[in-house]
């Protein structure tokens, strides 16, 4: 394998690792009753649209079929990310 080849598939495993954490964030709300668009839009007024977040919300299910996400996982995720704004927003929701 090529360096230019090993770069792409880091690159690829970074973004899926990157929209599983989406994911992640999008089914916790879900699951704690609250809305991941808005939650967002707080941590990060000034970015528009975020396309990730759409495609993670075909993805979620109900909070009856969903497991239980942890909010010590959800916490470290967005903070392995770099998403602090996001992890800060949500850890205020949490306190709640």
């Amino acid at each position: 394998m090529n360096r230019e080849d090993l770069e792409e598939q880091i690159i690829k495993k970074y973004q899926q690792d990157e929209q599983m954490m989406v994911l992640i964030f999008a089914q916790w709300c879900i699951n704690n009753d609250l809305d991941p668009v808005q939650l967002y839009k707080k941590a990060y007024p000034n970015q528009s649209e975020n396309n990730s977040l759409q495609q993670a919300l075909e993805l979620t299910v109900s909070k009856q079929e969903s497991d239980n996400i942890a909010n010590n996982t959800l916490l470290e995720v967005l903070s392995l990310f770099g998403n602090d704004d996001l992890a800060f927003i949500v850890s205020e929701y949490m306190n709640e």
